[in-house]
């Protein structure tokens, strides 16, 4: 353990200095290393498993593997390096894709589509370092090329500080194989993701590509989920299955392996594509987003994922107060927050929501226990916590809960975070937060693509607050990545703020007229 520990570690501060360091060379050796060094730790962990039996059994087996996977990888790395906008577009196309992989002792569903891009991105960005960028026909000319990325800011400071921060207490967790998994499947690659990303020089058309792609991603999935409802049988999702025959209704989920996760994605798809109906002043295009969003809505409400349906609500309330400014959308909000309030109150029946003792746990499909084990957690170790991985093993020992139950504990990442990494993750996650937040936002209402954005990580965020996976999901990273890029591209001038500002007062004015009733609030 004391190996894989030190493993990890080096692990993590090589992805970490990816991040960090602003010399090419360096951060490529830096990123090579993660690439290398991840596999290494997970074999080793996974090594006595039966689903390594062929290899372990057949050495010339896992030569041939190792050698093809190696040449498949190089050969995308040339091809990428030449059209390095594919980058981009095969990211958000793999990005749903999991594949069931036995660690630990338990089956994690796994982005192994992912890590292969992941991969051929980081050797094409390596090659790119060493030997110099490759000539591509279709390029800009060079003086139309971004400048080189200045110092890292705080955000990069604090993902970094996060990757490393977590191998570290995962050298005292009760569940050393559970953190270890965690940051060899997530932190590690993904924070080579987000180098990945923010590296790509972004324009509108790409944007739109890579929005074209997770549309029709979206439908396809939401497709399989209306064949899922009518024939009441799943395609994938064991756990869900065990779940529907237990419940007088049907949960689809889809080609994942969560309901949940499902409806996250639809979610900041949804976001997404109402970026485009916001912005656009094409009737046509208005229309057929208009009914994408259909779709997907339909998709989400067979999921009856809550958490996916009050994340997509946040971030629609985050596009509207970008497009038409924040008092406005505050007031309706609050309005409708009080309707919301009042029908808790005086119609507990009607509105499913209960608040009596008992009452609003069930309501809740058992978050109140959840969050009151993990603050419970956080009282006993409020400093250091428990370590990386271990709250469904602590919870599961404290609180006396079956091993399913404990499986599915991590439902408030705040919570998770602190009963895991004490105060000093807590600190860690809320400053990254608010610090991406900041980066973000600032003069998204400049630009349709980074208002996007912005509304689609508001809408990881809160599912995170009612389900779980914040660093552990890849669109977190693809979205920081994309908008720290963004922010840093598409710079706009102060005749461009000024442009916008009177958009943004047009936009007003129009619904002022569409609606005057709403005038006096407005």
């Amino acid at each position: 353990m004391v190996i894989e520990a030190l493993g990890a570690i080096l692990a993590a501060a090589l992805a970490a200095g990816t991040i960090l360091l602003r010399e090419p060379r360096t951060r490529a050796w830096c990123a090579l290393g993660a690439l290398v060094l991840a596999p290494v730790l997970l074999v080793a962990d996974i090594w006595d498993t039966p689903q390594l039996d062929p290899f372990r059994n057949r050495p010339l087996l896992s030569v041939a593997a190792a050698v093809v996977g190696v040449a498949f990888v190089v050969g995308a790395a040339w091809f990428v390096r030449r059209r390095p906008e594919l980058l981009p577009l095969a990211v958000v196309a793999v990005i749903p894709f999991r594949v069931p992989i036995e660690s630990g002792g338990d089956t994690a569903n796994l982005l192994v589509p992912l890590y292969v891009v992941i991969a051929v991105g980081v050797v094409a960005f390596a090659w790119d370092a060493l030997r110099g960028p490759a000539g591509d026909p279709l390029d800009e000319a060079p003086g139309e090329r971004p400048p080189e990325r200045g110092s890292p800011g705080l955000l990069e400071q604090l993902l970094a500080a996060a990757v490393v921060l977590y191998a570290l207490q995962a050298t005292w967790s009760s569940d050393f194989s559970k953190g270890l998994d965690n940051l060899v499947f997530f932190y590690v690659p993904f924070a080579l993701l987000f180098v990945l990303v923010s590296r790509v020089r972004w324009s509108t058309m790409l944007a739109v590509r890579c929005l074209a792609v997770l549309v029709v991603l979206g439908l396809v999935f939401a497709g399989i989920g209306f064949v899922e409802f009518a024939t009441k049988h799943l395609v994938l999702s064991s756990n869900a299955l065990d779940a529907n025959s237990y419940q007088s209704y049907f949960r689809v989920s889809s080609l994942f392996f969560d309901p949940n996760i499902y409806g996250r994605f639809l979610a900041v798809v949804m976001v997404m594509v109402t970026a485009v109906v916001l912005w656009s002043r094409s009737s046509s295009r208005i229309l057929i987003c208009s009914a994408v969003l259909a779709v997907l809505l339909a998709g989400i409400v067979l999921s009856l994922s809550q958490s996916s349906l009050g994340a997509l609500l946040a971030g629609l309330v985050v596009l509207a107060a970008i497009r038409w400014g924040p008092k406005p959308i505050a007031f309706i909000v609050g309005g409708l927050l009080v309707v919301a309030v009042a029908a808790v109150l005086f119609l507990p029946g009607a509105s499913g929501v209960e608040l009596g003792s008992g009452k609003l746990n069930k309501s809740s499909s058992g978050r109140v226990d959840l969050v009151e084990g993990g603050l419970e957690l956080w009282r006993d170790r409020p400093v250091w916590g428990w370590g990386s991985g271990s709250f469904s093993e602590q919870f599961r020992d404290q609180k006396k809960a079956s091993r399913t139950r404990a499986a599915n504990a991590s439902h408030t990442i705040p919570v998770t975070v602190a009963a895991e990494q004490g105060i000093i993750g807590l600190l860690v996650y809320l400053g990254l937060l608010l610090t991406a937040f900041a980066r973000l936002f600032k003069d998204a209402f400049t630009s349709p693509v980074r208002a996007a954005v912005a509304a689609a990580f508001t809408t990881v965020v809160v599912h995170t607050l009612l389900y779980a996976a914040f660093l552990e999901d890849p669109l977190t990273w693809v979205l920081l990545g994309a908008g720290a890029a963004l922010a840093w591209q598409l710079q706009p001038s102060p005749r461009e703020r000024a442009l916008a500002r009177e958009e943004r007062r047009a936009a007003r004015a129009a619904v002022r007229a569409a609606h005057p009733e709403a005038e006096a609030t407005v």
